[in-house]
Order: structure tokens, then C-alpha cells, then sequence
């Protein structure tokens, strides 16, 4: 079963009573980046906004969970369909590398670790997968640029051994993405660029 945006917010709606936090925020903010990149591509904006809207689906069970496995799981437990459970996994991830990620190189011990490297290292990422990569890399409760959303990440998570290796591969993905656009991502966003002034 395919969803649109309005069963996403109803999704992330009835999540926030459950844990209620900035996340919610986030993952509205990043619906509305995802649409408005996928708008310029000709792409299905409602599309790239409900993937947006529930990329961080899994955080309704707690920030201490592995909200990636979480959010998966429970997109497919709805019997929604796979692409729409795939952006909880991949969205934390670049470059098919789950090392490739902000805040530190998961433990392999960690919960559902295997799974999660796997899945990861043989998933031939979507080009909204790719948009929702570089949102959620733009995005707090507001709009910013790769940079400023790095600097907020390091501030809250401190300076991993995998921080070097995700910012380069973050640049090269934010680059991608404006070759496919012909144009700077940030000049969809009228809020970055009056920032920048």
C-alpha cells in the first residue's frame, strides 16, 4: 500500500503523542525541503514530502531506541509499501556505507547491526532516498545549509572518528544533487539565502 502526505502526518501526529520532541519538527521540515527539490527535478512532490514526513517514524518509540530498524519495522507492520519503510533505514546513512553516518560508527554489536550493514551495503539507493539524505542534512525544525546543520550536529553529538569521512561524503552528495538540479540547492530556499546575505 502506497501512502500520501496527509496519512504521513496523520503517522506523525498520532507518533508525537507517544514522544513528543523536536523530531517532529524536523521531519515536517524535511517533508517540505524534499518537495520543494523534488518539484524542481519533476519529480512526485507529494511523494518526496511524505518520505520526508516519516524518515524519523522510528523516534515514536524513544530516542534511545535504534529508530532507523524501528521505523522500518513499524512502516511495514502497517503494510505500507517497501520504499516507504527503506527511507527510515537509508535516510541516516550515505554512500551504501552504514559507517557513513553523523554522531559516530554504530557498534556491531549494536541492535539489529547486521541487518542494518547489509541491508545498507547492497540497497541501490532511490533518487528520493537521496533527497531525504541530503534534507535531513538541512534541516533542524528550520532550513539550513550543509554546513550550519553539520556544525549543529557536532555541537549536540561531539566529533566522531567517522566525522571527517561523513562531512566529505555529505559535501559530494549536496554536490550530486546540484548538478541534477543545474542550480545551488540553497536557491530553493529563499530562508538560507536571506541568511546568507
Amino acid at each position: 500500500m502506497k501512502i500520501d502526505s496527509k496519512r504521513a502526518i496523520e503517522l506523525l501526529n498520532e507518533s508525537e503523542k507517544l514522544n513528543p520532541g523536536r523530531w517532529v519538527k524536523h521531519s515536517k521540515c524535511v517533508g517540505e525541503a524534499a518537495s520543494r527539490i523534488a518539484k524542481k527535478l519533476n519529480l512526485d512532490e507529494d511523494k518526496a514530502r511524505t518520505l520526508g514526513l516519516i524518515h524519523d517514524i522510528g523516534k515514536r518509540y524513544g530516542l534511545n531506541e535504534p529508530h532507523v530498524v524501528r521505523g522500518y519495522d513499524y512502516i511495514k507492520e502497517l503494510g505500507i509499501d517497501e520504499e516507504y519503510a527503506n527511507i527510515c533505514l537509508t535516510h541516516s546513512y550515505l554512500n551504501n556505507d552504514i559507517n557513513c553516518t553523523a554522531g559516530g560508527v554504530p557498534r556491531p554489536n549494536g541492535y539489529m547491526y547486521e541487518f542494518r550493514k547489509d541491508f545498507i551495503m547492497k540497497h541501490e539507493y532511490t533518487i528520493y532516498e537521496k533527497i531525504i539524505n541530503l534534507c535531513d542534512l538541512m534541516c533542524t525544525n528550520e532550513f539550513m545549509t550543509l554546513e550550519e546543520r553539520l556544525i549543529e550536529i557536532m555541537q549536540r553529538k561531539g566529533v566522531a572518528e567517522n566525522t571527517v569521512y561523513h562531512i566529505k561524503e555529505a559535501k559530494k552528495l549536496k554536490k550530486s544533487i546540484d548538478e541534477l538540479l543545474k542550480c545551488n540547492v540553497y536557491s530553493l530556499f529563499p530562508e538560507i539565502l536571506e541568511r546568507m546575505k
